[in-house]
C-alpha cells in the first residue's frame, strides 16, 4: 500500500512546468487562442474582438468562397465525409483522382499525388528521395517540415546560408562521394517573404547531377502569370524535378501535394510513409480544391493584383522607417528583433483592432523576432490606410 501511495505522488511530467516557466521568462511561451469566425473580407473574430486580419495565409480570400462551400455541400451529400482508409487500401476515390488530374494539368506536370498536409508531403517526399549514403543541401530558412524531412531521412545534411548560391556551390563541390544529392528549398519563404534564386539553383543542380526540390506552399496561386508559382514566374517549371505544395494557403482548402514525373509519383506511392500510412483526405474536400483551381484558372491576375498591392504597402512601411527585410511578396515582415518588444507591439495592435501575429524563435532565428503581415486580396485600401495611420501612434 505504501509503495502505491508513493507512485501516486510522483509526477513524471513535473519537468514540463519548469520548461514552460523558462519559455515564459524569455517571452517565448505560446498559448492556444480561439478564432470565432471564418476568415471573411479581411476580418476575423478573435477572442471576442472583431479585428482586421493580417494573420491568415488565405491569400486570395477563397477559404469562405461560395464556390468552395457549395462544392463541399454537394459532394458530401453523395460521398459523405471521411475517406475511410489510407490511399493504398481503399481511401483513394474518384474525387481524389479528379483533383490529382486537375492539379497536374494546372501545375503543367505529368502527374500529381495528394498528401494529408503540406508537412506530410515534405516529410514523405524527402525521406523517399534521400537516405543513408546520400546528401541533402537545404536553405537555412526552409520551413520546419523540410528540416524535419531532412533529419528523418538519415542523409548527410548540409545547410547553406539563406539564398546564398555561392555557399551552396562551395558545399556541393565537395559531395562527389555521396550516392545521391538533393537540393531543397522553399520557393517563397514563409517568414521573410522573399523568393528562392531558382535560375541559379537550377544551374547548380544540373552541373552537379543533383535533384532539385522546391516547396511552392506560399507561392501557388499568387506568383506566375497563371498562378502556378515561383517556378512559372521564372519560366523554369520543366527544370524542377520535384514540386511540393499545399492547398491550405492561397487555394483556401486543405491538404498537401507533390507534382512531377510519373516515375516520381510511382516511387512515392511505394516509399512515402506519410502517404502510405495516413488516411486519405475527405473526398468532398477534393472538390473544394478543384473549385479553387478553377477560380484561379478563370482569373489568373488575382495573384498579380495582390503582389502589386503588397508592393505599395511595403514601400509605405519602409518610408515610415520599418524594417521589412528582403520581402518581395504578400508576406511582409516587420522585423523588431527581441521577443519582448515584438509581443508588446502585437498587443498594441490588438488593442487598436488589428491581428498581426508575433513570430518568435524557433520559427525564426534568435534576434529576428517579427510581426508577420499576410496581405490578402480581401484587404481594402481603406483597411491598409487605416492600419498605416495607426502605426506611428503605437
Amino acid at each position: 500500500m505504501q509503495r502505491k501511495a508513493i507512485l501516486r505522488v510522483f509526477d513524471s511530467l513535473a519537468w514540463i512546468e519548469d520548461q514552460l516557466d523558462e519559455l515564459q521568462s524569455i517571452d517565448q511561451k505560446r498559448t492556444l487562442e480561439i478564432r470565432e469566425s471564418p476568415h471573411v473580407g479581411g476580418q476575423i473574430q478573435f477572442n471576442g474582438k472583431q479585428l482586421v486580419d493580417f494573420g491568415s495565409n488565405d491569400y486570395l480570400g477563397l477559404s469562405a468562397n461560395v464556390k468552395l462551400v457549395d462544392a463541399i455541400k454537394t459532394q458530401a451529400g453523395f460521398v459523405g465525409w471521411g475517406a475511410g482508409a489510407s490511399p493504398l487500401i481503399s481511401g483513394r476515390g474518384t474525387l481524389h483522382t479528379r483533383l490529382e488530374n486537375e492539379l497536374a494539368e494546372f501545375k503543367n506536370a505529368d502527374s500529381a499525388m495528394l498528401f494529408p498536409t503540406g508537412y506530410a508531403a515534405n516529410v514523405g517526399v524527402i525521406t523517399s528521395l534521400a537516405g543513408d549514403g546520400d546528401v541533402i543541401f537545404s536553405d537555412e530558412k526552409n520551413h520546419a517540415s523540410i528540416i524535419d524531412g531532412c533529419r528523418l531521412s538519415k542523409a548527410k545534411i548540409c545547410v547553406f546560408r539563406h539564398n546564398d548560391v555561392d555557399h551552396l556551390s562551395s558545399l556541393i563541390s565537395e559531395s562527389a562521394r555521396f550516392r545521391r544529392k538533393l537540393i531543397v528549398t522553399d520557393a517563397l519563404f514563409s517568414m521573410d517573404g522573399d523568393i528562392a534564386r531558382l535560375p541559379q539553383l537550377v544551374d547548380i543542380a544540373k552541373s552537379n547531377h543533383a535533384m532539385l526540390m522546391i516547396d511552392e506552399a506560399h507561392s501557388t496561386g499568387v506568383f506566375g502569370a497563371n498562378g502556378r508559382g515561383v517556378a512559372e514566374h521564372f519560366d523554369l517549371e520543366s527544370e524542377i524535378d520535384v514540386t511540393v505544395g499545399t492547398f491550405s494557403k492561397a487555394l483556401g482548402s486543405h491538404g498537401g501535394f507533390v507534382v512531377g514525373s510519373q516515375k516520381l509519383i510511382d516511387w512515392l506511392a511505394n516509399s512515402a510513409r506519410s502517404y502510405i500510412f495516413s488516411t486519405a483526405c475527405p473526398d468532398a474536400s477534393c472538390m473544394a480544391t478543384v473549385a479553387a483551381i478553377e477560380i484561379i484558372r478563370d482569373t489568373p491576375d488575382m495573384g498579380t493584383r495582390l503582389l502589386k498591392k503588397a508592393d505599395g504597402f511595403r514601400d509605405r512601411l519602409r518610408e515610415m522607417g520599418f524594417n521589412v527585410g528582403t520581402s518581395v511578396s504578400q508576406i511582409i515582415p516587420i522585423i523588431i528583433g527581441d521577443n519582448k518588444s515584438t509581443m508588446e507591439m502585437k498587443e498594441k495592435l490588438l488593442n487598436a483592432g488589428y491581428f498581426v501575429p508575433a513570430i518568435r524563435p524557433p520559427a525564426v532565428p534568435l534576434g529576428e523576432s517579427m510581426l508577420r503581415i499576410s496581405l490578402n486580396a480581401m484587404h481594402s485600401e481603406e483597411m491598409i490606410e487605416e492600419f498605416l495611420a495607426a502605426l506611428p501612434g503605437l
